[in-house]
């Protein structure tokens, strides 16, 4: 892994790297979400796994988060961040695929026209807020004129995936709650959960022309 320090108008944000020994054809850029960073489970899994598949992952903290700070601002500064960081995940000259989770999805989805990412990955994308499904951020999602996949998990109180619009493609993790863990009684192990997530992406991204 190789981090990698870029200057943005909210401060200093943090790019992991994590390349594999083959060559690579894309760049899947992930960041985190409002709750957490990086370390995420679902996050490190496709860091961990995707190099294999010839996809280079370059793991995003926002600045809020290098700061140290444990509140999210504004979604108009995390998208004004994302923006000015873009610029070093185009630096190795491939194609860029944008994602995140839950709010780093919604950031990838926001920007990713305009940037002129190559798609959109949105892992547990926040549909509405919890016991609030009138408040609906569908239009984030369906506006992002790109191919785009949802990994959602079939529990996750931010939006189950019977709710996405008609026409989503999308891919559940059985019982998974919105950070994709798992019940130990029932459904998968936390090893398949991943694993689900893991598979679809690596299947998804071969079939995106670049």
């Amino acid at each position: 892994m190789e981090t990698q320090v870029v200057s943005t108008p909210a401060g200093e944000a943090r790019i992991t790297w994590c390349r594999g020994a083959r060559t690579a054809r894309l760049v899947l850029a992930m960041s985190h979400g409002a709750g957490g960073g990086i370390e995420a489970r679902d996050l490190q899994a496709l860091a961990a796994t995707l190099p294999a598949h010839g996809v280079t992952v370059a793991l995003v903290e926002q600045p809020w988060r290098v700061a140290g700070k444990k509140v999210a601002p504004a979604p108009k500064a995390l998208d004004a961040a994302w923006t000015a960081l873009w610029p070093a995940l185009e630096k190795p000259g491939l194609p860029v695929v944008a994602g995140g989770r839950s709010a780093g999805a919604r950031v990838a989805c926001r920007t990713a026209r305009d940037l002129g990412a190559q798609a959109v990955l949105a892992l547990s994308f926040p549909l509405h807020p919890p016991g609030r499904p009138e408040k609906s951020r569908a239009d984030e999602l369906t506006g992002t004129g790109v191919p785009t996949l949802v990994v959602q998990g079939g529990r996750d109180p931010f939006g189950r995936p019977e709710e996405f619009p008609s026409g989503t493609r999308i891919v559940e993790v059985p019982y998974g709650d919105h950070g994709f863990a798992v019940p130990k009684a029932l459904g998968p192990t936390q090893e398949e959960a991943l694993a689900v997530i893991t598979d679809a992406v690596a299947e998804w991204l071969d079939s995106i022309s670049v």
